[in-house]
């Protein structure tokens, strides 16, 4: 009997592992607190997708929302030019105009929208005027919206911030001697630029 090699393009999250594998075990969350995470039992046993949002944040302000195929940046930010004619850049290799910026950039109220099946890399943002933007943009809204009124704030777990733990060497970079040395590790509380 042969194994299927099967492929599935739902999205999931690492807060995911937690509901599926109480469903694997034949057990239910706890009813006495929100989970954010969803069982992907059913896309994964039966190829059924979800269309869940994820939402990205940095500290405590919401960087970035994805829903089905696309996503939407509220702010745009890589890392400061000082850092950057330091050496120190987030996004080695690459640079998206309007994307990876330098300057914090607030786009709340025209977010950059991306279709990651046809743009994996996010590098091509919708044109605003077209008809698609604006479906994405209703359908996104609507879910940032519910989503932020159901938010209990909460004490931050992990608001640690080490330098010396960013990606220095991305793979390949010792053949193109492209990498970084990281810095000395000296662990501290975050402190966002917003």
């Amino acid at each position: 009997m042969g194994m299927c090699a099967c492929v599935s393009h739902q999205l999931g999250s690492i807060m995911d592992l937690f509901t599926t594998s109480l469903a694997l075990a034949g057990l239910t969350p706890p009813r006495d607190r929100a989970i954010d995470g969803l069982n992907l039992l059913p896309a994964l046993l039966q190829g059924r997708l979800m269309d869940r949002p994820v939402f990205y944040y940095r500290g405590d302000t919401l960087m970035a929302t994805t829903l089905g195929q696309h996503k939407a940046h509220f702010w745009t930010w890589t890392n400061s030019w000082e850092n950057f004619r330091q050496g120190i850049d987030f996004c080695p290799g690459q640079n998206v105009s309007g994307v990876t910026t330098h300057n914090l950039e607030d786009h709340t109220k025209l977010p950059l929208i991306f279709h990651l099946g046809r743009d994996p890399g996010e590098r091509f943002p919708l044109s605003f005027a077209s008809a698609e933007y604006q479906e994405a943009l209703s359908r996104i809204t609507s879910v940032v919206q519910q989503h932020q009124e159901a938010l209990v704030p909460g004490q931050p777990q992990l608001n640690v911030c080490n330098w010396a733990v960013m990606n220095w060497a991305p793979p390949g970079c010792e053949k193109l001697g492209k990498c970084l040395t990281p810095p000395e590790s000296i662990p501290k509380k975050c402190l966002w630029s917003h």
